[in-house]
């Protein structure tokens, strides 16, 4: 069985020392219509991104694609304080000369260095405004309100890979903020598409925990970032039971144990290593909490 490697150092600012894996992987970030973590400037910024209205435009990285859900109703999308935090840290890395105030950045347009490259969805939410501002940047919006049966994350993960259909999925990780909180029945339908797009790596961000899936078909290695992440963690199955899930480096481990609703679901474990090793004969959930940013 093939091993998988998984690692959240897309949590922690680009100067920081990086693993091979984390250098390795090339990010989509999508947007869904929920209040959007702290550290989402972080997510935008990162090094594995392209930045198309950076100062000076410098392409920080191979490539980028960045995806609005329809239903997002405010263009800024970032409180001013939180733009001006990340935009610090960006000066302060790349030894940018900005003078700036609590409204705007000079010699720097907000609302470009936030412009998604694709607002897709159903739109039956979306304010015309919004979709005039973003479209007027140049920001493609591609309306599916005819598709009743699928939710907007579904329609911006297949958007994605029908854009990219022959990259190695191995090295690509979709992250996705806003999915988590708010009405139950969202969160379960955006967990849906995690099992209905197994074999693409995608992450769920909230500003409490991170979700992923660790298909079965794998065996899983997991990196903390103790600085970032954890010590609470949980592992779910979802869909069938696991008959026999075994771990290494958390406090309360398994051993071939069985898992399912109505009985164990290991909730409320604690990281106790900087490696966890996860093998099951079912799919699983991954969570683990977020330290505040």
């Amino acid at each position: 069985m093939d091993l998988m490697i998984h690692s959240s150092s897309f949590l922690l600012p680009s100067t920081s020392a990086g693993d091979d894996h984390r250098r390795s992987l090339t990010y989509a970030l999508v947007l869904l219509n929920q209040r959007l973590p702290k550290f989402t400037p972080l997510l935008w910024e990162h090094e594995q991104h392209k930045f198309e209205f950076a100062p000076m435009e410098e392409p920080i990285g191979s490539m980028t694609i960045c995806l609005f859900s329809s239903q997002t109703k405010t263009p800024p999308m970032f409180a001013a304080g939180i733009r001006i935090v990340a935009f610090k840290a960006l000066q302060q890395r790349r030894g940018i000369s900005i003078c700036f105030n609590a409204y705007c950045i000079c010699l720097l347009r907000e609302n470009l260095w936030f412009k998604p490259d694709v607002i897709k969805g159903d739109m039956d939410s979306v304010r015309s405004e919004v979709l005039n501002f973003y479209s007027d940047l140049g920001t493609d919006v591609v309306d599916e309100s005819d598709d009743q049966d699928t939710t907007d994350l579904h329609k911006c993960i297949a958007y994605i890979n029908g854009v990219m259909p022959n990259l190695d999925k191995s090295s690509f990780c979709i992250l996705v903020t806003g999915a988590l909180g708010g009405r139950f029945d969202h969160e379960a339908g955006n967990i849906n598409v995690l099992h209905r797009f197994s074999t693409t790596r995608i992450t769920l961000l909230s500003d409490d925990c991170l979700i992923y899936l660790l298909p079965k078909t794998h065996r899983h290695e997991i990196h903390v970032n103790f600085s970032a992440e954890g010590p609470h963690c949980g592992l779910v199955p979802m869909g069938m039971p696991s008959r026999r899930t075994t771990t290494t480096g958390l406090q309360w481990d398994l051993n071939d144990a069985e898992m399912r609703f109505g009985g164990l679901v290991s909730t409320s474990n604690i990281v106790k290593a900087e490696k966890v090793t996860v093998e099951s004969d079912a799919d699983l959930l991954w969570t683990i909490s977020i330290k505040k940013f």
